[in-house]
């Protein structure tokens, strides 16, 4: 049995993250999780590899909308709600990674005040609201599985054992929001994420698809949007994964039932394990 002790959402992609006590399960993940995203002059999403400053604008969801903060400027007011008469206006082609999907321009004022918190010019767009951009079938499985502007998949799931195992091996202990989850998991052993294949939570079920690999945002002060303690070094000398040439932490996940319900903070968790090969033996 596991506990989900943390949940967490990114509305703006590569912004502050929010946590909160429940969130609902939509076909893209945590309702609201990355949809929006700033862009370059190109339509190419910005995060916090190449910009670190985003980690300084903090979210906040309202009953109507999307108000963005940033240090030095008025606080920007997008609505939960769009004009659906004047989205097929705005709507534009952006790329995440190298997938092309749509994206709604949220206008003049939203772009100024991003450039002026990343300090490029940039542009703020939406995810439409029935995704046409999907997560990788080849872990994702047979039936699309839509994403508004995650990396690749709708959710990131840690397990806080995972975390107290890598910071006994740092110089310095990192906490879990470097490495940006949706969930957090308890009550696992070490690591132990890796063999998971289902998590079941109430009426929600997950199947964890892939291993994240990491980047340079896991150095990044979420607070400050600065460079700081840097676990990539630690974690390839124990979780490099040859088949996907990189670090390892936390698994991706999509949801496979329970459209629609909660998950809350201290639900408990059945997992199963994928089953382990036998090795061969010798005559």
């Amino acid at each position: 049995m596991a506990v989900i002790s943390g949940l967490f959402i990114y509305p703006l992609k590569s912004g502050r993250g929010i946590a909160l006590d429940e969130s609902r399960i939509t076909m893209s993940g945590l309702k609201w999780d990355r949809h929006w995203m700033a862009v370059d002059t190109s339509g190419r999403f910005l995060s916090q590899r190449t910009h670190p400053l985003l980690a300084r604008v903090v979210p906040e969801l309202t009953d109507d909308a999307l108000v963005l903060h940033a240090p030095d400027q008025s606080p920007l007011r997008l609505p939960l709600e769009p004009d659906r008469a004047a989205e097929p206006h705005t709507a534009t082609s952006v790329r995440v990674w190298e997938d092309s999907c749509t994206g709604f321009d949220q206008g003049e004022p939203a772009a100024q005040w991003i450039s002026q918190a990343l300090g490029v010019p940039a542009r703020l767009m939406r995810a439409a609201p029935e995704p046409d951009r999907l997560a990788d079938a080849r872990y994702a499985g047979p039936y699309p599985v839509p994403i508004a502007f995650p990396d690749a998949f709708p959710l990131l799931v840690c397990n806080r054992a995972s975390l107290d195992g890598l910071n006994r091996r740092m110089p310095e202990a990192i906490p879990m929001e470097r490495f940006r989850p949706n969930i957090v998991l308890e009550g696992l052993p070490e690591f132990a994420e890796d063999g998971i294949d289902t998590l079941q939570a109430g009426e929600v079920t997950l199947r964890l698809v892939k291993p994240c690999t990491r980047c340079i945002i896991t150095s990044t002060d979420q607070h400050t949007g600065e460079r700081s303690t840097n676990p990539l070094p630690v974690l390839r000398t124990f979780r490099f994964s040859r088949e996907l040439l990189g670090v390892t932490f936390g698994e991706n996940a999509v949801v496979i039932h329970g459209m629609d319900a909660l998950l809350k903070v201290g639900i408990l968790c059945v997992p199963t394990f994928e089953p382990v090969t036998p090795a061969p033996t010798l005559a």
